[in-house]
């Protein structure tokens, strides 16, 4: 009877829960708004969610039922004088049955996970991150494999049983010496190879010792990025965040004659093969400049000019080509969650030849806009100290 009534109640507080679970569903889907607009076939995140979460608690019910059942009949056969359940032994092969369903979840994620991982890399040092990925995550992936297969067969082989007793080993400087040494190999190895790519990106200069043959500026703040491409003198001006305005967004200090020639744009356009710095701030909050097809990363921090320098290697069309998708795009994001739009801050980015990226800079407005010269101008009449920009304008007219 006690069986009876433990099996009643562990059916009846299923039944409960299925109950629930399917009335949070139903009435999500009655809120939707497919539901409302009376749209057919509409996918269902919370329906997705509650399925799952459904399911895990279906199947931990019913292994706490199969326990309980086992549990009732271990008390049985010993109530009968008769030996009971060998424990070690059920649990031995739980151990075994976990690393089988273990290994085939992993393979299931390589194989469908994997296959969303990012094309190429389509920048010079970015070949050199994926190799150093690819190297880090083969080590990772053979480790973990094997300790696991060593962990749980161990359990299994050397599961309590009445005929051995086990053997309690409290030291041994060979095995402590052989697992503290072997990773550090490793990792110094790793940690050397990423110092000396990290340097590469990060110094002034090309391996000629040139300087960058591109600069472009860009300015984070919520929730936008503003572009800023040097004119025909090749050279950015200086920026003075005093000078910010609603015309002026990123402050450019027109005192500089470099500043007069500069470009504003709204899509990044790159050379190819030629080498880019891009010169990052923030106007307010930290934001960050990632570029994953180019393996690319840098935060955007106030106060604290950063840049990140790079060769694209690989055009948009040929890109489109090799992943047989004529829409793709290059994209820039922000990595950084900075405020309830965030999800808004992003360009595109086009990598082009040589001759397509001449014809599309001459083509760009200067940001230097009319509407700016007369702000610059109205400023110039009330302070008179500001003749010399004033001068310039007029030549530069």
């Amino acid at each position: 009877m006690a069986f009876k009534k433990l099996i009643n109640n562990k059916l009846l507080s299923l039944f409960s829960v299925l109950m629930l679970s399917g009335s949070m569903v139903m009435a999500a889907d009655a809120t939707s708004p497919a539901a409302a607009t009376g749209a057919e076939n509409a996918p269902s995140v919370w329906t997705g969610v509650s399925y799952y979460v459904l399911l895990f608690l279906v199947v931990c019910f019913i292994v706490g039922i199969i326990g309980k059942i086992l549990q009732v009949y271990d008390l049985t056969l010993k109530l009968q004088r008769k030996k009971g359940i060998k424990w070690n032994n059920v649990m031995g092969t739980l151990m075994l049955a976990f690393l089988v369903i273990g290994m085939v979840g992993v393979y299931w994620s390589f194989s469908v996970q994997g296959s969303m991982i990012l094309p190429e890399a389509a920048s010079l040092h970015g070949k050199t991150i994926d190799s150093m990925f690819w190297t880090t995550f083969g080590i990772t992936v053979i480790v973990f494999i094997s300790t696991q297969i060593l962990l749980f067969t161990f359990a299994f082989i050397y599961r309590g049983s009445d005929k051995r007793k086990a053997y309690y080993l409290p030291h041994d400087n060979t095995i402590e010496k052989i697992w503290t040494i072997a990773p550090a190999i490793v990792l110094t190895v790793l940690v050397i190879f990423g110092f000396f790519t990290w340097r590469s990106i990060t110094n002034t200069v090309d391996a000629k010792g040139e300087p960058a043959s591109i600069n472009i500026d860009i300015t984070g703040h919520q929730f936008a990025w503003e572009i800023r491409y040097p004119g025909r003198d090749g050279k950015l001006g200086m920026k003075n965040y005093k000078l910010v305005s609603g015309t002026n967004k990123v402050g450019v200090d027109f005192k500089d004659r470099n500043s007069l020639d500069d470009l504003a744009a709204d899509t990044i356009v790159l050379p190819v093969n030629k080498s880019i710095r891009l010169n990052i701030i923030a106007q307010d909050v930290i934001h960050s400049v990632y570029m994953p097809n180019f393996r690319l990363q840098m935060n955007a921090v106030p106060g604290l000019p950063t840049f990140f320098k790079f060769t694209p290697t690989i055009t948009t069309a040929e890109m489109r080509n090799r992943l047989d998708k004529s829409d793709f795009e290059y994209h820039l994001y922000c990595n950084k969650i900075c405020g309830g739009s965030h999800y808004n801050m992003w360009r595109i980015v086009r990598v082009v030849t040589e001759a397509e990226y001449q014809d599309w800079l001459s083509h760009q407005k200067p940001y230097l806009s009319d509407q700016l010269k007369q702000e610059l101008k109205m400023v110039d009449a009330n302070a008179p100290q500001q003749d010399g920009v004033k001068n310039r304008l007029a030549l530069n007219n």
